[in-house]
């Protein structure tokens, strides 16, 4: 048996569908891992196209062309032992982990356990695979697992250390969400003490359309000790020295596994698969150093680089140069600039400010000092003439009429006409800047502020704006956003003395509903009891409940949540059911 196993951990932020450009950068990691004396360097779930592909995984020839990308990184695996995520075309299609070792694939694991909630739709695409799978590497056994698998306590990582592994390999595509990444890291602790076994979790990072991946991988020794950690949000090669004799004393030690061991012998509970005894240049020396990277010190820190993230890939990866956005002068906005300037640069960023009648002097003000702090273009567009012309057009259909939503609603359309034009002209990304809370209650006008390409801020309630932009602020020697934005009442200034309160519960009385509802699915009676007011709760759930249509035709936007609208939260916009709080029962 080897002393020491070097293991690399490679969190790559991989493009979804670009297969060569994948292979291109696993191909660089490896040839690093292997300069690093590393003897296995282990990839995320799915790296050789991304994650998730979605229905591309309904292509053959997508299929087709992974299949030929593997063997040709295979055939460049020498020196090394890779593994690598990537969509296996067999009698059916599975998610699997290619074990790449002197110029071949030695062996496959296909993933059991395929998540189907939240944001997870792998039964659509994917079969389960039945096995267990480990192999030999210079005398240390390694059990091999995909995501989920080792979330699920007991096989396949289970089988795999009662099979004899000593150290168990997890690919992964753990998204991000507020607070989860400590909460993986204490559960593959727990995995390393119960199955007695050194834990290697190598999760992906970046952002793909609305999913944002928070990288945080980690190898964990037998005893529990962090052995490496990779940064949070970016792409890293972090190495590792296992120490296999430990895991074979604390089995000496703590026998409590050897009944399932015997029992395992005579009717496995899952088959476990040995791979082959594979030969590499073994570590020099004994080392025991690890790369430790910190976790982000606040909530917010981390949320603001999950957002970061999440613009500059979409950005990035989907080939725009430059975004724009309207500047009101409000608290939102002002984030969504904060956020922008850091992700991409501030020559990448146009603000555009588009007073009414109704806008303050001070919110003007601020508009302009903000896009003058952070550096960014800056273009001042009054609406006036454009909402006389509407009032023009529609003076006979409105004629007789009381002036109302209607009315203010055309400004927030000029808005997003005038910010649509810029974009159709010039190329330019539009960056809506609805926050969570007010998409939640329809507080936000369809084809108005709704309107725009990516939505930065779709998943952050009102409170979380002002700590993000506080926080943001903290961290500078200067002033970004004027103290007059964040201590302002928020309005959306469509009338005279107009306050988001005139037709909204105050907003930490409304986030605390919305989270109840959105994230928990309270049903009124429950949020009622705990302590929040009955009218409010009954009136927010009645409009949250109506705005699903709107909701539907918004632009996507970066989940932080554990409930974010889209793609993870789904509810029929046909729908009679209403929760309120008094339920009338049978006698």
């Amino acid at each position: 048996m080897s002393e020491l196993l070097r293991v690399a951990l490679a969190q790559m932020n991989a493009k979804v569908g670009d297969i060569e450009g994948n292979a291109a950068k696993i191909t660089d990691q490896v040839t690093r891992a292997r300069e690093g004396d590393a003897e296995l360097v282990v990839f995320p779930e799915l790296a050789l196209t991304g994650y998730p592909p979605e229905d591309l995984l309904l292509k053959t020839s997508f299929l087709d062309a992974a299949a030929v990308a593997l063997d040709e990184l295979a055939a460049a695996a020498e020196g090394i032992v890779a593994v690598v995520g990537f969509p296996e075309r067999g009698d059916d299609v599975f998610n699997a982990a290619a074990v790449l070792a002197d110029g071949r694939v030695t062996a496959v694991y296909r993933k059991n356990y395929l998540p189907n909630y939240g944001v997870f739709d792998e039964q659509r695409y994917f079969q389960s695979g039945t096995e267990a799978l480990t192999f030999d590497l210079n005398g240390v056994r390694i059990g091999v697992s995909v995501c989920e698998d080792i979330w699920e306590p007991g096989p396949p990582a289970m089988s795999e250390a009662l099979a004899g592994a000593q150290v168990l390999v997890n690919l992964s595509a753990s998204p991000y969400r507020r607070g989860y990444g400590m909460r993986r890291e204490r559960m593959l602790v727990q995995r390393a003490v119960d199955y007695q076994a050194a834990v290697v979790f190598v999760n992906t990072v970046g952002g793909q359309d609305e999913l944002v991946f928070d990288g945080h991988s980690v190898a964990v020794s037998a005893a529990g000790a962090v052995l490496a950690r990779g940064p949070q949000f970016e792409e890293s090669l972090s190495f590792c020295t296992i120490d296999p004799r430990e895991v074979v004393a604390s089995r000496l030690r703590d026998t409590r596994h050897r009944a399932n061991v015997r029992r395992g012998r005579g009717e496995p509970g899952l088959a476990v698969a040995h791979g082959p005894a594979l030969e590499v240049a073994a570590a020099v020396g004994d080392r025991v150093d690890g790369d430790v990277a910190r976790v982000l010190g606040s909530e917010e820190e981390e949320v603001y680089a999950a957002l970061s993230t999440g613009l500059r890939d979409y950005v990035e990866k989907n080939g725009f140069e430059h975004v724009v956005l309207g500047l009101s002068g409000g608290i939102d906005s002002a984030l969504v600039a904060l956020i922008a300037v850091d992700a991409l640069g501030p020559e990448r960023v146009t603000c555009v400010s588009m007073p009414s009648p109704y806008s303050s002097d001070g919110t003007r003000a601020d508009a302009r000092a903000i896009a003058r702090n952070l550096g960014t273009g800056f273009h001042e567009l009054p609406i006036e003439a454009a909402m006389e012309s509407y009032e023009s057009v529609l003076a006979e259909p409105f004629a007789g009429t009381e002036e109302g939503v209607a009315e203010e609603n055309l400004q927030a359309r000029i808005r997003g006409n005038v910010v649509m034009a810029l974009s159709n002209k010039f190329g330019w990304l539009v960056l809506a800047t609805g926050n969570k809370s007010e998409l939640s209650v329809g507080y936000a006008t369809l084809y108005g502020d709704m309107a725009g390409g990516f939505a930065v801020v779709k998943d952050v309630y009102k409170g979380l704006v002002y700590r993000l932009v506080r926080w943001r602020s903290s961290v500078e020697d200067r002033e970004l956003v004027p103290a007059s934005v964040l201590a302002r009442p928020p309005s959306a200034e469509l009338r005279h003395e107009q306050l988001d309160e005139d037709s909204l519960p105050p907003y930490d009385v409304l986030d605390a509903i919305l989270e109840g509802y959105v994230e928990e699915d309270l049903d009124a009676a429950e949020l009622v009891a705990r302590g929040l007011p009955a009218e409010d709760v009954e009136r927010v759930l009645a409009m949250v409940d109506r705005a699903e249509y709107k909701r539907r035709q918004a632009p996507p936007g970066i989940k932080i949540s554990t409930r974010a609208f889209g793609r993870d939260r789904r509810l029929p916009i046909t729908n009679g059911y209403r929760s309120v709080v008094a339920l009338s029962r049978p006698a």
